[in-house]
Formats: C-alpha cells, sequence, structure tokens
C-alpha cells in the first residue's frame, strides 16, 4: 500500500512540476546556466522529460525506464543546483533562497529524490 501512495505522489510531483514548466518558464529560466545554450528549450525540454516520465510510470511496461529515466534527468539538474548555489541562492526578481536551502536541495533533497524513483525501478 505504502509503495502504492509513494508511486501515485512521485508521479503528480514530476507530472505537475513538467506542466509547471510550460505554465510558469519564468521561474525555471534564471536557474539555467548562463553557459548553456537555448535555454527556452532547454526549459521546455525539462517540462516535457517530466511529463513523459510521470506518465511511463502510471504504466507497469514503463515504469522500470521511466524511473531510470527521473534519475538520469535529477542528474542533468545538477548543474542547475550548483548554480543556485553559485548565485548565493537568489536570482533576479525571482526566488531568493537562504544558503543552508540551496545545499540541502543539492545534497539531500536531490539525493533522496534519486533515491526515491531508484526505489521503482523494477
Amino acid at each position: 500500500m505504502l509503495r502504492k501512495i509513494g508511486l501515485t505522489v512521485m508521479t503528480a510531483f514530476y507530472l505537475l512540476g513538467g506542466i509547471n514548466h510550460f505554465w510558469h518558464p519564468e521561474f525555471y529560466a534564471p536557474l539555467i546556466p548562463p553557459y548553456l545554450p537555448f535555454h527556452p528549450a532547454i526549459n521546455l525540454l525539462s517540462g516535457l522529460a517530466e511529463i513523459v516520465l510521470a506518465i511511463g510510470l502510471l504504466l507497469p511496461n514503463t515504469r522500470s525506464y521511466s524511473a531510470y529515466g527521473i534519475v538520469l534527468l535529477l542528474i542533468l539538474f545538477i548543474p542547475s543546483h550548483v548554480y543556485f548555489i553559485q548565485i548565493d541562492g537568489c536570482v533576479d526578481d525571482g526566488l531568493c533562497a537562504p544558503m543552508w536551502v540551496a545545499w540541502l536541495r543539492l545534497l539531500l533533497i536531490h539525493p533522496l529524490l534519486m533515491l526515491w524513483a531508484w526505489a521503482y525501478r523494477k
């Protein structure tokens, strides 16, 4: 029962997060490191990937692939978390968080999200 609840919550988390990339792209765009090209495309592809992977979690035949895909996506998001730390946890005219929160996201929350997805790979 807990496993099913965890899967449902994770699916909702990535589905809503992916939709939010399209609904509020201005929130995510400043979090993309400046050395990466094509910020709008990266933002939209990230959102699309989250949506597709979330839907894949719902289907038993694709759940494993989606779980691995989420882990890969989270690895690809690491530069964004590092960049957030480099800019002292604040983006211009946007999100601002204490540095301990920025470090917590990178060193604890992000790995826990990876482990959560990894738990559904089988």
